[in-house]
């Protein structure tokens, strides 16, 4: 792989802001997301793939031809194009640090420190290039990188016909970031026996298993007078919040838990006398688990209205998707494969549970069972993300040597 052209193309991507928006309707969430999603259907025209298709909500499609005469199995590779709306993405001014020496790395648009003492994983990668944003924006290789290396993938197995593969679907979506990537994903339109998502993190992540998730708003209903005549007359619907806040476990969140065990997580609350909205997520890879978990949210509301004698809290309790794990285990040679292939290329496979949801999950559900694959990024979601130009490399790689794979006759 040549590392310059993979750098220049992903710089390419990067510079193109496709924020998502999940307090819009539309599909994708944002109108500048079409911006690369058309780049990108350009690209694979351009390349010479086949069945190149953009769709009325801006999901790309294209078709590399088998070059076999056997009959091989259809695989695809899928990545999202949107970033998330948690941090901007917007005009982003990437640092190019070549053969990183192990020290810390200022981020000159801002007066942050991009430091090994305080993000290890940096020490993997000394000698490599490490591109990183100026501080003043995220970086966007989620999931840009995976973008890169699924397009740079075909382009080099279009170059090189001595390499043998079956039939690989690629496809690009919006507002992954949002929840929201495979809601208009037209399974049956791809064609593919199984698919991989390039949109994981560090070198040798191969994910079969991810969090049951739920997403719940709880209302507190209080009562207000003027506080000068309120005994015995205000409710404030705060302190009623805080007593449900404080009734759930304390080590169950996000920042005391780690591997399979799951959390609650309150990620935003509003409140007032009158009325009060926590918003948490529910996250556990065990069912029963998961289940149990909204089950305890319900009770604790059962209780307080019982406490107060009034309907004082209300819940609302939505599941957004599933263990991908029951889809997967089925067909485990989709993820032998991929083993297989990182094992050739001298990659040590790290076989993990995803802390958190990926489109894989959503499409192994509609009928596409979808592993996610290592794309190379870190710290995602803020200023402090990077990806070493190597790991994007070595994820392209690992796209190639799974068709081949997948091509060779039993």
């Amino acid at each position: 792989m040549n590392k310059e052209e993979v750098l220049e193309r992903f710089l390419s991507y990067i510079s193109i802001d496709t924020e998502s928006d999940a307090s819009s309707p539309t599909t994708p969430s944002t109108d500048k997301q079409w911006d690369l999603a058309r780049k990108l259907h350009q690209e694979l025209i351009d390349m010479g793939m086949s069945d190149v298709t953009i769709d009325e909500h801006a999901y790309v499609m294209a078709t590399l031809p088998s070059n076999v005469d056997h009959e091989v199995p259809t695989i695809g590779f899928i990545s999202h194009f949107d970033t998330t709306p948690d941090y901007t993405g917007k005009n982003i001014k990437p640092q190019i640090i070549e053969n990183y020496d192990g020290g810390d790395i200022p981020l000159k648009g801002s007066d942050l420190i991009l430091s090994p003492d305080y993000f290890e994983s940096l020490k993997n990668y000394i000698g490599q290039t490490i591109i990183t944003t100026d501080g003043t924006t995220l970086l966007a290789a989620d999931d840009k990188a995976g973008i890169t290396e699924i397009m740079t993938a075909v382009k080099y197995l279009i170059d090189h016909p001595e390499i043998k593969h079956g039939a690989i679907k690629v496809g690009f979506t919006p507002d992954e970031e949002i929840g929201r990537g495979a809601h208009k994903f037209d399974v049956e339109k791809f064609g593919a026996d199984w698919a991989y998502t390039m949109d994981g993190s560090q070198v040798g992540e191969l994910e079969y298993e991810n969090f049951n998730a739920a997403g719940a708003v709880v209302t507190f209903h209080g009562k207000i007078v003027h506080p000068g005549y309120a005994k015995g007359k205000m409710i404030n619907s705060m302190y009623v919040a805080s007593e449900f806040i404080e009734s759930l476990p304390k080590l169950e969140t996000p920042e005391h838990t780690e591997d399979y065990q799951g959390f609650f997580h309150l990620h935003n609350m509003k409140g007032a006398v009158e009325k009060t909205e926590l918003h948490y997520i529910i996250r556990d890879h065990d069912k029963e688990h998961f289940e149990a978990r909204k089950e305890m949210l319900i009770k604790l509301v059962s209780d307080l209205n019982e406490q107060y004698d009034r309907e004082a809290v209300s819940i609302e309790i939505n599941d957004q998707y599933y263990n991908m794990r029951e889809k997967v285990e089925p067909v485990m040679h989709i993820v032998d494969v991929a083993e297989k292939a990182m094992k050739e290329l001298g990659i040590t496979p790290l076989i993990k549970p995803i802390r958190g949801g990926t489109d894989g999950s959503q499409l192994s559900y509609m009928g596409l069972p979808c592993p996610n694959i290592f794309a190379g990024g870190h710290n995602f979601h803020g200023p402090y993300e990077y990806v070493p130009l190597e790991s994007i490399v070595k994820a392209t790689e690992v796209i190639v040597k799974i068709a081949e794979l997948v091509a060779k006759p039993e």
